[in-house]
């Protein structure tokens, strides 16, 4: 927790999940919340947004990498009263889940703050979930947020075996400061506190995360070089390609020439896409990410009903194995899919 001696520190509080964290941050917000959240986003937010529907929570997806469009919405929630009635929280997911898109954070924050000087009343609050690229990769706090939001389950506790969550608040915004005080009282009176078990695993993965971020992130820019040269692979999607449409930015605010240990790439259809996650021996078919392990998994088939995932698409989350395993089991995982794709069966 912060101390009056050093404000320097970032309130930090750790629930029992991911989405024990998202529910509290949304609780310590002033009624009405109205949030403005990416196209491209982990499902389980838009999931739980529905079920907070008729609660007064609203939502609007918008496509974050496009600064003229948070604009305009923004302005339409505050055109839609006259001013900020409540709270209207900016959610940002970079890189994004499964698309790998690259939101400028700072360039949003300071649009934020910008508007935020033009109302007196309600607040306007930058949230940025950084699962996929942890304090070694980007700290949005410095580049302005007021809230950063983390699974703890994935990079920070590193070994798949954590359920946690993390929300750290800002101590250099007026927002962050006033956030932490209510989500304080919220995890005190409400709950989802994270078990001391949970607790002290996590702390364990904080002390090799820079080490096995750095190997993840190096063996994901080489496969995903490597898919992208290949004749079955449609697109890949991964920060570090010079192709990436956000590939400047993501310079700028992923530090360390380090662009993360996710990407996805998309084959010709869902058939080949199923091939290619059958076909693979070193790497797993699972759903999770950001542990020791590669995995590979067909993200539409998992998500709910109503995705935009793209059915060719696959994901992967690279691991520590040798880079040269994980690049020739899905050579051979290509060539099966591509002998399927031949066939008629």
């Amino acid at each position: 927790m912060t101390s009056s001696k050093d404000q320097q520190i970032a309130p930090t509080f750790a629930f029992s999940s991911g989405m024990a964290a998202v529910s509290s941050l949304l609780l310590a917000c002033k009624s009405q919340v109205k949030l403005i959240m990416p196209e491209d986003v982990y499902h389980g937010l838009p999931t739980q947004l529905k079920c907070l529907n008729d609660h007064g929570i609203v939502h609007k997806s918008v496509d974050m990498t496009n600064i003229t469009k948070i604009r305009q919405q923004i302005k339409e929630y505050i055109d839609a009263s006259g001013d900020i009635d409540g709270t209207i929280l900016v959610w940002l997911e970079t890189p994004s889940n499964p698309l790998c898109q690259v939101a400028d954070i700072k360039e949003v924050c300071n649009l934020v703050q910008d508007l935020k000087s033009q109302h007196r009343e309600g607040r306007i609050i930058t949230v940025v979930d950084s699962t996929w690229a942890p304090p070694c990769i980007t700290q949005p706090l410095h580049l302005g947020a007021d809230v950063v939001l983390h699974s703890g389950t994935k990079y920070l506790g590193g070994h798949s075996d954590v359920l946690l969550g993390v929300v750290s608040c800002s101590p250099l915004t007026e927002n962050g400061k006033w956030l932490a005080e209510r989500i304080k009282a919220v995890q005190t009176s409400i709950g989802a506190v994270a078990s001391p078990l949970e607790c002290w695993l996590t702390l364990r993965g904080l002390r090799t995360l820079h080490l096995r971020v750095q190997r993840q992130c190096d063996t994901a820019m080489q496969l995903a070089e490597y898919l992208n040269g290949h004749k079955s692979v449609q697109t890949v999607h991964h920060p570090g390609l010079k192709s990436h449409p956000q590939h400047a930015i993501a310079k700028q605010q992923m530090m360390g020439n380090k662009f993360g240990g996710m990407l996805s790439f998309e084959v010709e259809s869902e058939r080949i896409a199923m091939a290619v996650a059958g076909a693979v021996n070193v790497i797993r078919r699972a759903t999770s990410l950001g542990g020791t392990e590669t995995l590979i998994e067909h993200r539409k088939s998992i998500e709910p009903e109503g995705s935009t995932c793209p059915a060719g698409l696959l994901r992967l989350s690279i691991g520590l194995e040798a880079p040269a395993d994980l690049q020739h089991d899905l050579e051979i995982a290509l060539e099966v899919a591509s002998s399927v794709q031949k066939s008629k069966i």
